[in-house]
């Protein structure tokens, strides 16, 4: 699980690559499941937070540098 302060020291690109690694696990996650072959279900739990993390602070930024001009 990543803590908020780590994502809000991470550049634009840096969290949109993170998002994109985690939106894949996510997809793994649920062919696992529909197979029956997932060992850790709260990981699913765990990851969508981690994207609601991420994508709450792309927004924040993206708000801050509309602020800024």
């Amino acid at each position: 699980m990543t803590k908020a302060s780590d994502i809000r020291t991470k550049t634009v690109d840096e969290l949109s690559d993170q998002l994109l690694g985690l939106k894949k696990e996510q997809f793994n996650l649920r062919f696992q499941k529909a197979t029956g072959q997932m060992e850790n279900t709260a990981r699913v739990r765990q990851i969508r937070r981690d994207i609601a993390r991420i994508k709450t602070i792309q927004a924040q930024k993206a708000a801050a540098a509309a602020q800024a001009k």
